[in-house]
């Protein structure tokens, strides 16, 4: 019953379906990527007696790989966790189907299972959404004169950036200070534009949610205080500087 609740559930979730790849164990069940085919779970049945047990009956395990082999190891000292049966060293873990383990934990270690062993696009994709500060040149573009204009604007793609994220936009000289708080509700959006000093491949849409007075978060301020010392591309905020901003 576990086995096929976990089926149900990738499917439902990552659209993969069981492969089962061996004639010696045909109830070896191994799901992989669609991009870059590496595993992400295998479902096998094994002797109890090889994950430890005293029993006599086979057992259905769940084997997913970690990001983190500390994690492994905090994992493997509760009941119903074990090293990778199938590997001998590494981030791989299994996890029993009898139900000592609820349908709820095993989802959750199968997800950290398809972001580790995601290629880098997908991993992009499956990111939580991230806060950025982004430079704008006075001297390419008036942003503050665009958004008086409008609360929407299209801007440079940055690199890393994706729908969902959120874009503090740091004004450099004269001003040279953080001025907008965007939230980007588009990217990468086609574009082919070169003028000799600007290129763009794509852009992303950013809508104005927050202004901020010059004199609150100014080079000096960034730099004294939350160690920006400048801020020449897309670049992650400090977690005290978030907080400030918020």
């Amino acid at each position: 019953m576990m086995r096929d609740e976990l089926f149900a559930y990738i499917e439902k979730k990552y659209k993969a379906k069981p492969e089962y790849l061996w004639e010696r164990y045909p109830n070896y069940a191994a799901f992989r990527h669609r991009d870059n085919r590496k595993w992400f779970a295998l479902v096998m049945d094994v002797p109890a007696s090889k994950l430890g047990l005293a029993r006599e009956e086979t057992v259905d395990i769940l084997n997913v790989k970690l990001s983190d082999p500390l994690l492994a190891d905090l994992l493997i000292r509760q009941e119903g966790f074990y090293r990778g049966y199938h590997f001998s060293r590494g981030s791989w873990i299994s996890i029993l189907l009898d139900g000592t383990v609820p349908l709820e934990e095993l989802a959750r270690w199968l997800d950290e299972s398809f972001r580790t062993t995601a290629s880098r696009k997908t991993a992009q994709k499956l990111r939580p959404p991230k806060a950025w500060l982004v430079p704008a040149n006075p001297a390419y573009y008036d942003v503050q004169a665009a958004f008086e204009r409008a609360e929407e604007i299209d801007w440079k793609q940055g690199r890393g950036v994706k729908t969902g994220d959120t874009v503090f936009l740091y004004v450099g000289a004269p001003v040279s200070a953080i001025l907008y708080k965007c939230r980007v509700t588009r990217a990468q959006i086609p574009c082919r534009f070169d003028d000799g000093r600007v290129h763009m491949d794509a852009l992303m849409r950013l809508r104005l949610q927050k202004r901020y007075d010059p004199s609150l978060f100014p080079l000096e301020v960034l730099r004294d205080r939350y160690g920006v010392f400048s801020v020449r591309g897309p670049r992650g905020v400090p977690p005290e500087l978030i907080t400030a901003l918020k």
